[in-house]
């Protein structure tokens, strides 16, 4: 059988993340990058022998990739990922967040409910071997019933809060939110492709009974350098016997009785190796779910859901309620509302 075939749009440092993954991957390499910037595509090119296009219609035409990866910003989702889906490439994965506003939304919301690619998001730290192992514990009882989950970043809710909210999900078996309370302040517009407010918290609550904390910017914690924005990306969950905890520039540990240890860590190996192992487990989950598993926790419905969950904590804060989720239907402008 031949290697499956991987290409990327967007040759900056996601999009070479992307493909330097396949080093660690069997059966599968990558052949092609794009990107309108000449001088970024013949560099990854060159880098990784392979072939550099300025188009991406024509590099998905001529290459006929089992995979494309989205290195692109938010701003360019709906058209990507809609030309992916015409021209029938099997799998699809996006940069974080999917959509940052209502009309992007409900548009890649009609594209996963009609289109025969699967397309899925890449918070890759899901597969980070730390986390991995505080998913197993969980799943495996050693904490007991899961009670609370306490989730944060130093970053906006566009910068990071979807990675934790979908990180924290993965904890406590990808259960979906069915009620938000939060509350924002201010508007962070240095860049205006990624629109959020300066800092958002949120009380949320779980279809399995698990409450939670959510917290995005500089009101959170922090767990990292405190000289960055960026080192505090922070899950906690909580059971009867126990709980787990797992930072991702810094410790990790498992606290149980029926585990009776505790592990603690400053990441061995560095964050880079952990992330490019961690990227190249999303990419095999993609294949794998090619091939008849499982859908990865980073599927396009899912990850369609935790932008719900940010478009329903915006709608609480402006009406000061809580907002279920089962019936939440966000105005158009509710972003552009929201930013005040």
């Amino acid at each position: 059988m031949s290697d499956k075939r991987a290409v990327v749009v967007s040759c900056a440092g996601r999009g070479k993340a992307h493909l330097k993954a396949y080093d660690h991957i069997e059966g599968a390499r990558a052949v092609a990058c794009c990107d309108v910037r000449e001088d970024r595509r013949q560099a990854l090119a060159a880098e990784l022998g392979i072939t550099g296009y300025a188009d991406a219609a024509e590099m998905i035409r001529k290459e006929k990739p089992d995979i494309v990866h989205l290195a692109t910003g938010p701003m360019t989702r709906v058209a990507l990922m809609s030309l992916v889906s015409e021209l029938g490439v099997p799998l699809c994965t996006v940069e974080k967040p999917v959509a940052v506003n209502v009309p992007d939304w409900r548009a890649l919301t009609h594209l996963e409910q009609t289109s025969a690619t699967k397309f899925a998001v890449c918070h890759q730290f899901r597969w980070q071997r730390h986390l991995v192992q505080c998913q197993q514990a969980v799943a495996a009882g050693k904490l007991g019933d899961m009670r609370f989950l306490d989730i944060s970043a130093g970053m906006n809710i566009t910068g990071q809060g979807t990675h934790t909210l979908n990180y924290g999900r993965s904890v406590i078996g990808d259960a979906r939110v069915v009620r938000v309370f939060g509350s924002i302040f201010g508007w962070d517009r240095q860049d205006a492709t990624h629109p959020a407010p300066t800092a958002s918290e949120a009380y949320v609550t779980f279809d399995n009974g698990v409450r939670g904390l959510w917290t995005s910017g500089p009101i959170s914690p922090r767990y990292g350098d405190p000289a960055t924005v960026w080192q505090h990306v922070h899950v906690s969950a909580y059971g009867d016997e126990g709980r787990v905890e797992w930072q991702e520039f810094g410790k990790w540990e498992i606290v149980s009785p029926r585990v009776n240890r505790c592990v603690a860590c400053t990441d061995d190996g560095g964050w880079s190796a952990n992330n490019l192992l961690a990227q190249a487990e999303f990419h095999k989950a993609m294949l794998a779910w090619q091939a008849g598993g499982p859908a990865p926790g980073t599927n396009l419905a899912d990850s369609l859901h935790e932008c719900a969950v940010v478009l329903a904590l915006y709608q609480s804060a402006l009406d000061r309620r809580p907002i279920d989720l089962a019936d939440f239907n966000p105005p158009d402008d509710l972003v552009q509302r929201a930013m005040g």
